[in-house]
């Protein structure tokens, strides 16, 4: 049975561990989360490395994106060091492709019109590629990198305007502790509501589930979210909080979302090589060879029903 195992720097409530088997092979695949401890994430590190087939990172990424240009997380360092048998992958080599692939899948598939629809991106440089598809949509987009990421109150409404900014900030965001600027641990369970005017005027609300969730309003009466890792619990404060329909870019494997770090994970050991010489490409067939969809749910009874 092969092993993947995300090493998380969020917090432990949203462990899972699920069997599943993928073009003949069994996988089981464990989400192990450190509750913002990263001394205890190096020391799992360390300890599978070379017992597992690969390793997904969690909580953190090693780079962000912005144009053409990749920058390297700083505190990612610690962790990819750790691995010194076992591949390492945050998801970022899958999003590109992963990403812009669910933006078709709205369109294509669901049938759903993205022309001038209201598009809040709580952050792009970590999904460029679902920006630039979404960008090419048509959306009217607010990204909000320096209101989720930095706590800056000021809404972005380009990509050519995140390429500016990120030119300036990304090297010296990159050297910040990484807490500043992402969720870690227990502050994944709280919400501080300071953008709730962006939810209201958004139509469809995408990026990361945690930056989502930690400005989210108590009313999100017909909103769409496109995301990534929910679990149950998260699901049912969707449906709660009046959220029409949850798509999530990674499938439901074992009654949850797994991150696109897992996912690519899985993929990385599918594909046999390691990271750094498998491209896009190879992920794109790979996902079609898998048959890999993207995770659909209709939270509030139809209007029909």
């Amino acid at each position: 049975m092969k092993h993947v195992v995300s090493i998380s720097i969020g917090s432990s409530k949203r462990d899972h561990r699920a069997e599943v088997e993928i073009m003949g092979e069994k996988f089981l695949i464990e989400r192990i989360g450190t509750d913002g401890d990263m001394d205890l994430a190096v020391e799992l590190i360390r300890d599978l490395d070379g017992k597992v087939d690969a390793f997904g990172l969690g909580g953190i990424d090693m780079y962000i994106f912005a144009g053409n240009r990749r920058y390297t997380i700083r505190d990612s360092k610690r962790f990819t060091a750790a691995a010194q048998q076992t591949p390492m992958v945050d998801g970022s080599g899958l999003k590109n492709s992963l990403e812009r692939k669910v933006v078709s899948f709205l369109k294509d598939d669901l049938g759903m019109e993205l022309n001038r629809r209201h598009l809040l991106l709580v952050s792009a440089v970590d999904r460029f590629g679902m920006a630039e598809a979404f960008a090419e949509a048509g959306c009217d987009m607010i990204i909000g990198d320096l209101m989720f990421g930095l706590g800056l109150p000021i809404p972005l409404r380009s990509l050519g305007a995140l390429s500016a900014v990120a030119r300036v900030a990304a090297p010296i965001a990159i050297r910040l502790p990484f807490h500043l600027l992402y969720p870690t641990g227990s502050k994944q369970e709280h919400s501080k509501n300071k953008y709730t005017k962006y939810y209201e005027w958004a139509e469809i609300i995408a990026g990361d589930y945690l930056f989502i969730s930690s400005h989210m309003p108590d009313n999100l009466r017909g909103k769409i979210i496109v995301t990534n890792t929910v679990t149950e619990q998260d699901v049912a404060r969707l449906r709660q909080k009046g959220v029409q329909t949850l798509i999530t870019s990674t499938p439901n494997l074992g009654g949850r979302s797994f991150g696109t770090n897992v996912l690519e994970a899985v993929l990385v050991t599918l594909i046999g090589k390691q990271p750094d010489a498998i491209g896009p490409e190879d992920y794109l067939k790979m996902l079609e060879a898998v048959q890999f969809t993207p995770r659909v749910e209709h939270l509030q009874p139809s209007l029909s029903a």
